[in-house]
């Protein structure tokens, strides 16, 4: 299948970069993977084998997809979206597993910078004399694996700090709770957002003041709630909280310090609620600290969701890699809180990377250059 021109390599690695979403932030401390097997017998390429990384993490999705190509996987090509891994476990590597099966030529998107693998994947298929082929939309695969990218490399999750903003870019009024700056298209698409991350965290002051449940409420996605996450070095939280009362159906875990009140943490604890010890450093909590934390239990998305003061911290720390703006049409005016980033005032570093629109509000997503 040398022959295999560079459009027909596009749209099947475009397509194992769809497949793989399905369970973008369900694998566990494993990458969310897509592979396609694909042969063409003169009739044209025609997908034989689907497969993406299973809940949990394992199996892989070149296994996957090779079991339900069985016989058919020998002499076609395999489409991964992430360079095949090479190191031994209980299991033989998927690079030794393609070889077994009689894949003729393997189109990978991303590199791995896990050492274990990082150039060793390729280097046994080229071994066994099978053809690859690299970087097949490789920014598209690294954007969607930026999580597990940024955890190998940097030792810390990816962060995405998310806000809603008004015309006036305001995200709330001081005192209201809760308000509806964005329309039912926007928070849909914040829902999906959620269900594809691995944790989402907030800030206390937005614990006390809105009483969020940070679960995702999309038809046939609510099983997909990520762990929610609270800065709240005190232990404030209310045991009467719809975070502290739902913390035995989707995990609740709370920052603390030593000062956290005793009785408080007891309540909280009797409900299911699990705290993370933590540093702090000048009255707050130190977040690359516990970013490390998290990245070492596993974490390697982080949907930062507010307040004004949670976000105003990852942001004077440097711990944001990407910004998510949703605007809506109306404005705040007086009495509103002021975001702390807009379109017209972006940190230096971060660049715009897509545009949509959702109902009558406007989106848009910063990335930062690394």
């Amino acid at each position: 299948m040398s022959g295999v021109d560079e459009a027909t390599d596009r749209r099947f690695m475009a397509a194992a970069l769809r497949l793989s979403r399905k369970h973008a932030g369900l694998t566990a401390t494993n990458p969310a993977v897509g592979t396609l097997i694909v042969r063409d017998d003169g009739n044209g390429p025609v997908i034989v084998g689907r497969g993406v990384t299973a809940v949990g993490g394992r199996p892989h999705a070149e296994a996957e997809a090779m079991a339900e190509a069985g016989d058919l996987a020998r002499g076609a090509t395999a489409y991964v979206t992430l360079e095949p891994c090479a190191h031994h476990g209980r299991t033989p590597p998927c690079a030794n597993a393609l070889v077994a099966a009689g894949i003729a030529r393997v189109v990978g998107a991303a590199s791995d910078p896990d050492p274990r693998v990082s150039g060793k994947g390729y280097a046994i298929l080229r071994q066994a004399g099978i053809e690859v082929v690299e970087r097949v939309l490789a920014d598209q695969a690294a954007d969607q694996l930026a999580g597990y990218l940024m955890r190998s490399v940097s030792k810390r999750p990816q962060v995405t700090l998310k806000l809603a903003l008004s015309s006036d870019d305001m995200i709330g009024r001081m005192g209201e709770g809760q308000i509806a700056i964005t329309g039912a298209a926007s928070r849909r698409q914040v829902h999906l957002m959620r269900a594809e991350a691995d944790a989402i965290l907030i800030g206390i002051n937005t614990a006390l003041a809105d009483d969020p449940e940070l679960t995702v409420r999309l038809p046939g996605l609510e099983s997909r709630s990520p762990a929610r996450i609270v800065l709240d070095r005190l232990a404030r939280l209310d045991p009467a909280s719809k975070l502290a009362r739902s913390a035995q159906s989707v995990p609740v875990f709370v920052a603390i310090d030593a000062e956290a009140d005793a009785g408080r943490r007891g309540k909280l604890e009797a409900l299911g609620v699990k705290f993370i010890s933590t540093d702090t450093f000048e009255g707050r909590i130190a977040l690359p600290e516990l970013l490390e934390d998290l990245a070492a239990q596993g974490i390697m998305d982080v949907l930062v969701e507010g307040g004004a003061g949670t976000a105003r911290a990852f942001l004077e720390d440097g711990m944001v890699d990407r910004l998510v703006l949703f605007q809506g049409p109306q404005p705040l005016g007086a009495g509103g809180i002021a975001s702390p980033v807009s379109r017209d005032h972006m940190p230096e570093g971060f660049r715009l990377l897509r545009e949509a629109r959702f109902g009558d509000d406007a989106y848009g997503e910063w990335i930062r250059d690394s």
